[in-house]
């Protein structure tokens, strides 16, 4: 391992490269993520955001490059991590009760072919508390609205009781309560210690979200804190013409470094 990656880092990436069809989305990205950090990733669309998520997870073919999660392959270390993927990208049809799908988060430490006992059905109760909807656990998922179903995959997280956690657009589609219940919860899990890394769209929010911050296109253009790195330089060179309009709305609302 180089040692620009070192193992007390929770996520470092080296060297990775991911192409679809031959046609790399991303490109020789070199990254650490440092311990106990809000972070966000953000980028156009089509920068390969929730694909740097996907393939620090092996959930997708990597072209070339490593992840290290605390200086070890994801395989050795994957109960130190929670996901919340996108919410498109789930079957909500699949006939479950919020309860069934929070109490899943739980099947990695009991083993999935053991009886789930009322104690994990407990912890999973307390984290659908946690994140307000409690009242609705034996609803059926496809029932519940997009910002509740959102809440069922981040008490699914919690339950988890991870280190770092990983979510790909949390705050996508909800509604505003549910926007301060993330990161509401979010904030108490970072000043628990805990890495959070969450793709993000909104750049009028970077800011008052997050403490550290990736700007993405294809390629790492910034990486550090997001009073550093959050500048209209960065973001000329991340967004390129697309910037304008972005760059308004920020500067707006008084979010942009100088």
């Amino acid at each position: 391992m180089l040692p620009e990656h070192p193992p007390e880092i929770p996520i470092a990436i080296h060297d990775l490269t991911v192409a679809y069809h031959r046609k790399p989305v991303l490109w020789d990205i070199d990254l650490n993520i440092p311990k106990g950090v809000l972070g966000g990733i953000v980028g156009p669309n089509g920068a390969g955001k929730s694909t740097l998520l996907k393939a620090s997870l092996n959930l997708i073919p990597k072209t070339s490059g490593e992840v290290l999660i605390y200086g070890k392959p994801y395989q050795e270390q994957r109960d130190l991590i929670a996901y919340v993927p996108q919410r498109e990208s789930v079957d909500w049809d699949f006939p479950v009760s919020a309860l069934d799908v929070v109490t899943m988060g739980t099947y990695r430490k009991i083993g999935w072919f053991k009886r789930i006992q009322k104690k994990h059905k407990d912890l999973a109760l307390e984290a659908l508390d946690q994140v307000g909807i409690a009242h609705l656990a034996k609803r059926q998922i496809s029932q519940l609205s997009g910002g509740q179903q959102q809440r069922v995959f981040l008490a699914r997280a919690l339950v988890q009781d991870a280190d770092i956690f990983l979510m790909d657009e949390p705050f996508a589609a909800v509604d505003a309560a549910t926007e301060e219940a993330i990161i509401t919860l979010l904030k108490d899990l970072n000043s628990r210690g805990k890495t959070v890394l969450c793709v993000h769209h909104d750049l009028a929010t970077v800011s008052r979200f997050f403490d550290h911050l990736v700007l993405l296109n294809m390629r790492i253009v910034a990486n550090g804190p997001t009073l550093e790195t959050f500048t209209r330089d960065n973001l000329q060179k991340t967004y390129g013409g697309k910037l304008n309009l972005l760059e308004d709305i920020a500067h707006a609302l008084g979010n942009l470094g100088k």
